[in-house]
């Protein structure tokens, strides 16, 4: 199991834990970010940070540090 941030761009994965209770996790899960969920990373900013995932039909932007808190199963190329 990784982490959303170690995922190349052009990968998908499903999301299988968002740990802790802490305000952090809790807004990651309020922004669709769920176990089970399908995500897609479509890019990066030019120098790594943010990544721009796509999950539940919509593009969302995370810091690395964010998307490091998504733990994930890749599934494959996009």
């Amino acid at each position: 199991m990784s982490s959303l941030e170690q995922l190349p761009v052009g990968c998908t994965a499903s999301i299988t834990d968002v740990p802790g209770a802490d305000g952090l996790s809790l807004r990651l899960l309020e922004m669709g970010l769920t176990p089970g969920t399908g995500v897609a990373v479509v890019g990066t900013a030019p120098l790594g940070d943010p990544l721009e995932v796509e999950v539940r039909g919509y593009r969302l932007s995370l810091r690395r540090r964010e998307a490091a808190l998504v733990h994930v199963a890749p599934c494959g190329r996009r």
